[in-house]
């Protein structure tokens, strides 16, 4: 087992590059002349294996060589299960130097069942038309009864490709044009789709990110758990370090949930300075805040990020206040907000700022569609939304109508955004594409927000959005609402959406509840059902569901979409308490 990480301090005979590369293959390449590089933990945070990126380029163009030798060719895509590991970390750049599109897939989500892990691998892999898929040995048979009877070349374990010999042929130049990888989206549209990101998308991000969003320097370093088949965690801890020669240390994602803490100490034990993750890893790691070691010292912590889903801003506060005797400063923290259509990213807010709030008048909100801000109004009676700094240099934004009129600040509509990081497309999809990305290279995000002093401020996606009598209602204020104000309901306890009825919405809870006991049960839903009428007005029909059976999207978010769906196919048997419909 190795015992030495590859150094923070970048080699001083060669300058830092911010990501002006023309190509991932040309970002390791000058990567490889230092020491930095990617550092695999466990889940307990023992050091598994120091990869620097001297190491890694040199065994990524010996697979590279393995993969066009088992007959591949450029343009080929290759799906790859995404285990945080130095295998798909190698054969991701080997992909990279063999004209090759990697296409990663997720893990197992906790819960979810073998069944729908493989449906959805399944889809995922028709959708990106791959002709091979590897996966860790652990998880290939999953990969092959996902593969039967689609036609493909080969399926097999990551592990398997040392044993391939090499083949002679000269590899191909990297097409600054071409793609790069194809990163499906979380699925919290119908299905994931797969995002084409061409060589010049993703190094525009990564220049952004890396200039402008985190303002990178010497000494950082990156500490992640978020999954490398996410474009957070993909480009951000793994893209990123390496065309800015940044080392990164990486924690397995399936452990993180029960050990959340061993992030902290590898923060605190390597010095990291980059860190990201959504609300809910911030909260697990407050609830177990009184369990840090006596050792735990954030103070080197400079930007913690937050982004990924709707950011809860009371989590960040708490946070900040149990972990401040570990040296943790609350003006780390860095609101952003990205897609994977965007690359990546496409806002930050400033570095050293800390968390900015907009406080407004939930009425005003709700009804006109108006962000004014609450004064001298009660804000009891307001909603907070956090602000996530302006778009990146080289973007544009623009809050739109329904009518496609843009709008001045502080009026809600949908976002669309356009640049150098934006998607080349949904790959397969021409359709879908069209549906989002107009001629002019405008996409349609899906999100709603307004823009208050110049930064975005998101207020939830349009197709989520519940109206009632003219009323719009963001299903996360019912969702959060419920998870702080019952004792019983932890974090992702609760999922929102309404139904068609005959003359109006049905607002839907479904609410993960863990007693047995009838009485206990109907006291729940009863409080449920009366918190959510007495803080926001509206009746909601609440049902219990048993603990893990809401879905997520591959990101472990919620899915309201896939919920929805659940429900009106009869998944959960259980018929919901009505009270009475708006």
């Amino acid at each position: 087992m190795p015992n030495v990480t590859t150094p923070t301090r970048s080699d001083p005979g060669y300058p830092r590059r911010m990501a002006d590369f023309p190509t991932l293959a040309d970002a390791l390449d000058y990567a490889a002349r230092g020491e930095a590089g990617i550092n695999i933990y466990s889940g307990r945070g023992e050091l598994l294996e120091a990869l620097p990126y001297r190491e890694l380029r040199h065994q990524a163009l010996d697979y590279a060589h393995r993969l066009l030798a088992l007959g591949l060719r450029p343009g080929d895509r290759l799906a790859i299960v995404a285990e945080s590991d130095g295998d798909f970390v190698r054969v991701f750049c080997a992909c990279q130097y063999a004209g090759l599109v990697p296409a990663p897939l997720p893990l197992p989500l906790a819960f979810a069942g073998r069944e729908t892990y493989v449906a959805s691998l399944r889809r995922m892999i028709r959708s990106a038309g791959v002709v091979a898929a590897f996966a860790p040995e652990v998880l290939l048979p999953g990969l092959r009864e996902a593969t039967n009877g689609l036609g493909l070349r080969l399926v097999g374990a990551l592990a398997e490709l040392r044993k391939v010999e090499p083949g002679r042929e000269a590899l191909p130049t990297p097409d600054p044009e071409g793609l790069s990888y194809l990163q499906f989206s979380s699925g919290s549209t119908r299905y994931p789709l797969g995002v084409a990101v061409t060589q010049r998308t993703v190094m525009a991000n990564a220049a952004a990110i890396a200039r402008h969003g985190l303002g990178i320097r010497e000494g950082d370093r990156g500490v992640s758990w978020l999954p490398l088949y996410h474009d957070m965690g993909l480009v951000g801890f793994l893209l990123v370090p390496l065309a800015c020669q940044v080392s990164v240390d990486l924690l397995p994602t399936r452990e993180f949930a029960r050990r959340p803490l061993v992030w902290l100490d590898l923060i605190s034990r390597n010095r990291g300075t980059l860190a990201y993750s959504p609300s809910f890893g911030y909260e697990l790691c407050a609830r177990r805040a009184d369990c840090a070691s006596p050792d735990l010292d954030l103070s080197c912590w400079r930007a913690a990020g937050i982004g990924g889903d709707m950011i809860r801003p009371q989590v960040l506060e708490e946070f900040g206040e149990r972990l401040a005797v570990r040296g943790f400063n609350p003006d780390a923290f860095v609101a952003s907000y990205g897609m994977a259509e965007a690359t990546l990213a496409l806002s930050f807010a400033p570095i050293g700022r800390g968390v900015r709030t907009d406080t407004v008048v939930r009425r005003t909100l709700e009804h006109r569609g108006l962000a004014l801000p609450c004064g001298t109004v009660d804000e009891a009676e307001g909603r907070t939304f956090v602000c996530c700094g302006p778009i990146l240099p080289g973007h544009r934004l623009e809050v739109r109508d329904e009518r496609g009129r843009v709008l001045p600040e502080r009026r809600v509509g949908t976002i669309f955004v356009r640049g150098p990081s934006i998607m080349l497309g949904y790959h397969g999809h021409v359709e879908e594409t069209k549906r989002v990305l107009s001629a002019a290279g405008w996409l349609n995000t899906g999100d709603l927000g307004y823009i208050v002093d110049g930064e975005i401020v998101v207020t939830g996606r349009a197709k989520d959005l519940i109206i009632v009598n003219g009323r719009n209602i963001w299903p996360q204020d019912l969702e959060w609402a419920a998870e702080t104000g019952l004792p019983a309901l932890r974090s992702r306890d609760v999922v929102v959406f309404s139904v068609d009825g005959e003359t109006t919405e049905h607002v839907i809870a479904l609410v993960q509840c863990r007693a047995t006991d009838p009485e206990e049960r109907e006291m729940l839903r009863a409080e449920a059902a009366g918190l959510f009428r007495r803080q926001h007005g509206v009746e909601v029909s609440v049902m219990l569901v048993p603990p893990h059976s809401l879905p997520q999207t591959s990101s472990g978010k919620l899915s309201r979409t896939r919920a929805k769906q659940m429900l009106l196919s009869g998944a959960f048997q259980a018929e919901p308490r009505i009270s009475s419909v708006a």
